[in-house]
């Protein structure tokens, strides 16, 4: 697995040293949380394993909020850029963070990808990571909140298999929710591994395909913008 945080074989990396890799990278983090705060913009990490629906869920949030709120990302991906490629096709301002061997985006990398994307003129910025339930929930980003993309297709263990990940999600979206007649899935069991892993347990059933759960979806991040940037309305779309 991943080469730089020592996943793979935590022997790889002392203790010390990723303890202090990791102050590093909060430092760099709160400086992100800085620039995005300034420019009343909202941020969110939204993580998932490869092929949960995130690409599919930003394509169906900037599809129902076109024309009243600017959304903006940053994909990051081992080897290529076709997440940001379909972003842009889909009309989202959108740049692609390619990570070789590591498993997760840090602050450092977001930070240097600001310079190429005109971030300042978006409502909402949100950082599409490396597909994986373990790394990017250690590498704080300077996000204002995260988000987990869980699939029904992933079944219903993955909140206590992968504990971490779930005990740093401010939600959980899980999507892919029109396959749920075809599955031999109870949506209780994961709502159970959730509320035993979340701070506070929070979950968004939605389909990408079929609307299904989109409002909610974005009565949520409209709540989180407000909290943040105090607006109620994007005075950027009015203006664009």
């Amino acid at each position: 697995m991943c080469e730089t945080c020592g996943c793979g074989d935590p022997e790889l990396v002392p203790i010390e040293i990723q303890e202090s890799i990791l102050a590093g990278n909060d430092r760099v983090a709160a400086h992100n949380r800085e620039h995005f705060a300034g420019a009343g913009v909202l941020a969110i990490n939204l993580m998932g394993s490869p092929g949960s629906g995130k690409t599919a869920l930003l394509e169906a949030t900037a599809a129902a909020w076109s024309g009243k709120v600017r959304l903006g990302a940053i994909s990051g991906d081992l080897a290529t850029s076709r997440d940001a490629d379909r972003l842009k096709a889909a009309g989202i301002p959108s740049l692609s963070i390619t990570t070789g061997s590591s498993c997760h985006l840090d602050a450092e990398l977001v930070h240097k990808s600001l310079h190429d994307l005109d971030w300042r003129d978006l409502d909402l910025l949100v950082i599409e990571n490396v597909g994986n339930l373990v790394c990017p929930a250690v590498y704080d980003l300077g996000q204002a909140v995260n988000v987990v993309a869980l699939a029904v297709t992933e079944g219903e263990d993955k909140p206590l298999k992968y504990p971490v990940m779930f005990r740093k999600a401010d939600l959980v979206l899980l999507t892919k929710t029109d396959l749920l007649p075809h599955l031999e899935v109870d949506v209780s069991v994961i709502e159970d591994g959730l509320a035993r892993t979340m701070p506070t347990a929070a979950m968004i059933p939605v389909s990408a395909k079929t609307g299904e759960g989109m409002d909610d979806w974005l009565t949520w991040l409209e709540a989180q913008r407000k909290a943040v940037t105090g607006a109620g309305v994007s005075t950027k779309a009015a203006a664009g």
